[in-house]
């Protein structure tokens, strides 16, 4: 059973959001046709991320919590993570902005992203030499500042508060993966290449980490989402 582990949180992790997709009152299934082509092309760029850092020793898998079955050189539950996370969280931003929409949509956020900005490339330039805080957090502040002072989208407040809420069970998770209430960590991190600051088990660098994967998602998952909303006017 010790080696389902990991494949059994990605399980839990995804299906009742999945389940709840088809709720009449929710009614996620509707915007497949933008998640999963948005959430593909993310995938591949985090799993190529992942790939190279694996090959660099800047994390790895404990086997002992795999099924020992791999694509691309990663464990079937790694690539696996990079879909059921992302759905989880944009099944939940879609469910903030069914019950909350124009509250969410007129929160005032660039105080918010000046501070991520400069968090984030603060900690990339004085952690330069490490790579997984260089790379993490100078990609996060480039997708913050895209976001906030040139696209400038109406869903950038929904996005910060779906992660604010969303950041619990994410580190819950984490936590898991990083050993939190195991005997060894599933994921283990090579300490000459992070911070070294944790919550926890956690390496401090995963919730910049976590806030970037679900940001691209969003930024593809609404970007298609619009140019069908346009598509459908146009045929009105």
């Amino acid at each position: 059973m010790k080696q389902y582990t990991y494949l059994l949180i990605d399980f839990f992790t995804v299906i009742v959001p999945f389940m709840a997709s088809f709720h009449p009152k929710l009614m996620f299934w509707k915007n497949f046709k933008a998640f999963f082509p948005a959430n593909i092309v993310i995938s591949l760029a985090y799993i190529l991320w992942d790939v190279w850092f694996t090959d660099r020793g800047v994390w790895g898998f404990n086997p002992d919590y795999l099924v020992g079955v791999y694509l691309f050189n990663l464990p079937i539950e790694e690539v696996l993570f990079f879909i059921c996370i992302p759905y989880s969280c944009l099944f939940s931003y879609h469910c903030f902005g069914v019950w909350k929409e124009k509250n969410l949509r007129n929160y005032k956020t660039d105080l918010i992203s000046v501070v991520l900005i400069l968090l984030s490339v603060s900690l990339a330039g004085f952690f330069y030499d490490r790579m997984y805080p260089m790379v993490s957090f100078s990609l996060f502040a480039v997708l913050v500042a895209y976001l906030a002072f040139v696209l400038k989208p109406k869903w950038l407040g929904q996005f910060y508060f779906t992660y604010l809420i969303m950041i619990i069970p994410f580190l819950i998770v984490n936590g898991i993966l990083t050993g939190t209430g195991l005997d060894a960590p599933i994921v283990w991190y090579n300490s000459e290449q992070i911070i070294g600051l944790r919550i926890k088990t956690i390496p401090v660098e995963d919730v910049f980490y976590g806030m970037g994967l679900i940001g691209f998602n969003l930024l593809l998952y609404e970007g298609l989402l619009a140019k069908r909303s346009a598509y459908s006017l146009n045929l009105v």
